[in-house]
């Protein structure tokens, strides 16, 4: 696969706490350079990236990011806030919590709720799945289905680990075609991205991957 089909998958990511407008605009910049997927940024970014890019760029926010455990109610209302804001895809962050107690239809319950407020955008579900069991991950599936979201989505980046080849085979394996799959976290290299999009990925949040294009780039020899 070639380097600009990858970058394609690619949500171009900078969810730092203290990232900068300058900061969100470069990320912009290359994400449009290298025809990425969206950029994936903080809700506080998303008005002035979307006056920034105009219609040349779709953009990704995070809603209950990273730890999930805001209510179901200040989810939806993070969500409406970012789609008025101009945010084109949703990547919301499940109460884990739900799931260790099991209580599944708050779970569902959740997830339709940020899928209402989303008003047509396209939803990613983050299961983290680092701190779920293979029979929790496979449950997730379910879930995410049941709730028409658009995604399933294995990490934030900011817990114990990120995306792993098990995790994608497991969730496409769970998932029916209808709810792609989102590798994020970690993925630093383009032997790893092909894989995981081999795997079944269908979308991949990483930096690092258009940091690759820009230093290949820079090596390409000058024509006379």
């Amino acid at each position: 696969m070639e380097l600009k089909d990858i970058l394609s998958y690619c949500d171009h990511t900078l969810l730092r706490t203290d990232c900068t407008a300058s900061e969100i605009r470069e990320l912009c910049d290359d994400a449009m350079r290298y025809h990425c997927a969206t950029v994936c940024i903080p809700p506080a970014h998303v008005a002035g990236a979307r006056r920034y890019v105009g219609d040349k760029l779709k953009i990704c926010t995070v809603i209950g990011f990273p730890n999930g455990y805001s209510t179901p109610e200040v989810k939806a209302f993070e969500t409406a806030d970012a789609v008025k804001n101009g945010a084109d895809e949703i990547d919301m962050v499940i109460d884990l919590c739900y799931v260790k107690d099991q209580c599944w239809d708050l779970l569902e319950k959740e997830i339709r709720a940020v899928k209402d407020a989303c008003q047509g955008k396209l939803l990613k579900v983050i299961i983290e799945c680092c701190l779920l069991t293979e029979e929790e991950k496979v449950k997730m599936c379910q879930i995410v289905t049941a709730a028409g979201a658009d995604y399933i989505k294995t990490s934030t980046g900011f817990s114990r680990g990120g995306a792993t080849f098990e995790d994608v085979a497991l969730l496409r394996k769970n998932c029916p075609e209808s709810v792609k799959v989102k590798a994020a976290g970690g993925i630093s290299t383009l032997e790893d991205a092909e894989r995981f999009l081999a795997l079944g990925a269908e979308r991949l949040g990483t930096s690092r991957i258009v940091k690759i294009a820009k230093s290949a780039q820079q090596e390409e020899p000058r024509s006379c």
